[in-house]
């Protein structure tokens, strides 16, 4: 059998909702023979889980899979079922969240590439995996987990604190967050801005951080939702 033959033989999906760096990852593999295959995302409707549902039909051997895929949401969700589908799944991401990677590479992924110069480093990837060599050292995924583990060690303190909050103050959070001053608070609450910020200052006190930036910022870092 033939490289190009062989190459046929290797189906590549691309989930990338950048259109122009989808084709020209498209184009640059057909090139080189690989059968590749680009997801269609839905333009109306549609939800992650239609995504997932039409990734596992293709039955790719190699998937390159972007993190952002705007309004479907977080690509990592797809991670864990196409890898159990025995595809070798390599991340795009515009993320250098070191700890994002490394939760990656824990869910079942096989690389992690920066979208920065990402279609060479995509070629050579997918090269490497098609002859069955390693592309990523047990140093590289090393570093990346023990980012991830310490991550989320900081994480689960976050929601140990934020679990705290009673249901009052979880609301004057989640208006923090959506930008409302302590004035338009007790407005819409109908109670004086002494009592707001006696809740605010509780808040922080329960965060342990010293003003409402950072408040907010680490509600952010975790996902923090009100009522979930």
């Amino acid at each position: 059998m033939s490289q190009g033959t062989a190459r046929a033989d290797h189906r590549v999906l691309i989930i990338d909702d950048h259109m122009l760096f989808a084709e020209s990852l498209e184009l640059a593999l057909s090139l080189e023979g690989y059968d590749v295959r680009r997801l269609e995302l839905p333009s109306e409707g549609g939800s992650m889980a239609t995504v997932r549902s039409l990734a596992l039909r293709a039955n790719a051997r190699t998937v390159l899979l972007d993190l952002d895929l705007g309004r479907f949401g977080d690509g990592m969700n797809l991670i864990t079922p196409l890898a159990r589908a025995n595809a070798n799944v390599v991340v795009l991401t515009a993320s250098e969240d070191m700890g994002r990677w490394g939760a990656c590479m824990r869910m079942g992924a096989r690389k992690v590439l920066p979208k920065t110069g990402a279609l060479q480093q995509a070629l050579s990837t997918v090269r490497r995996l098609h002859q069955g060599l390693p592309v990523v050292t047990r140093e590289e995924l090393e570093s990346l987990l023990e980012v991830w583990a310490r991550d989320r060690q900081v994480n689960d303190d976050i929601r140990r604190r934020l679990d705290l909050l009673t249901p009052r103050e979880r609301q004057v959070l989640g208006s923090l967050i959506e930008g409302r001053t302590v004035r338009a608070i007790s407005q819409e609450s109908v109670v004086s801005e002494a009592t707001v910020r006696t809740q605010v200052k509780s808040i922080l006190g329960k965060l342990e951080v010293s003003s409402q930036l950072a408040a907010v910022g680490m509600a952010n870092q975790v996902g923090w939702k009100v009522g979930v």
